[in-house]
């Protein structure tokens, strides 16, 4: 689930910076989020090792 939630935050990012639409940086806020997940994602599954 939090795979999936990271891809789609990156894509909604690469095609926020392709297409030259900004929104006061928001997308870039989008990115940081999609590696805080990920991050998280993989502290849980070393955790549960």
């Amino acid at each position: 689930m939090l795979w999936t939630i990271f891809v789609i935050l990156c894509v909604l990012w690469l095609l926020a910076l392709f297409s030259g639409y900004t929104a006061g940086g928001l997308f870039h806020i989008l990115l940081v989020i999609a590696i805080i997940v990920m991050l998280i994602h993989i502290y849980q599954r070393r955790k549960s090792r």
